[in-house]
């Protein structure tokens, strides 16, 4: 597929964000060759939009490790976290209004971003992340971060204390749930439901971090 018919194709956020959350109905296909996908298929990022895009295994590594082109390849697995050192004190030094929330370095805007999902989509932090070399300096483990495609993603709703190095395309999936089940002012028990039942899936699918970082988080 030719760099037109990817523009013509250009999803607004919203809709990338329900397709990304919505049961697959129609065959997909990668888009980039428009080879036909399975459902579980990798996904591009371009960097000029942040739009997420579908590709086949072909496509996707073509992409790999490149740094300063049109797409970066989001990666596949997410990381969990149990040791993740964050205080509340810290935590609060963010100035984020939820206690959901994932932070991610931008290179187009050369800066640390933290986004935090609404029902109106994915908002930014206004404020400036200052407490993120005291996050860094506390755990190792996000020095192997990936720029752009991989996120650290903060659960501290209720009692809950969960934290992920995860793709960037699962944190907008996140986005995307709430946005649709979100009802009335607190949400709904549906749209509470759907959040445990992510992160659950996220815990399920989650690696371990190589060996290298597990000795630096412990060092």
């Amino acid at each position: 597929m030719n760099q037109n018919s990817i523009a013509g194709r250009r999803e607004s956020p919203f809709k990338m964000l329900r397709r990304l959350t919505q049961p697959r109905t129609v065959q997909e296909r990668c888009e980039l060759c428009s080879v036909a996908l399975g459902t579980v298929h990798r996904h591009l990022l371009e960097m000029s939009t942040r739009q997420v895009i579908c590709a086949c295994d072909h496509c996707g590594m073509r992409f790999q490790l490149v740094v300063g082109g049109r797409f970066r390849l989001i990666p596949r697995y997410p990381h969990a976290l149990p040791d993740f050192r964050l205080t509340d004190g810290q935590w609060e030094s963010l100035a984020l209004p939820i206690n959901l929330a994932f932070l991610f370095y931008n290179t187009s805007g050369g800066k640390m971003m933290a986004m935090y999902p609404s029902p109106a989509g994915a908002t930014e932090s206004l404020l400036p992340l200052t407490a993120w070399k005291a996050l860094v300096d506390d755990n190792p483990a996000l020095i192997q971060m990936e720029p752009d495609v991989e996120a650290l993603l903060v659960n501290r709703v209720g009692t809950t204390r969960q934290y992920f190095l995860a793709p960037i395309d699962a944190c907008y999936e996140l986005v995307g749930l709430i946005r649709v089940h979100w009802r009335g002012l607190s949400g709904g028990d549906d749209v509470w439901e759907q959040i445990a039942a992510f992160f659950a899936r996220l815990e399920e699918r989650a690696e371990p971090l190589s060996e290298m970082s597990q000795e630096a988080n412990h060092a």
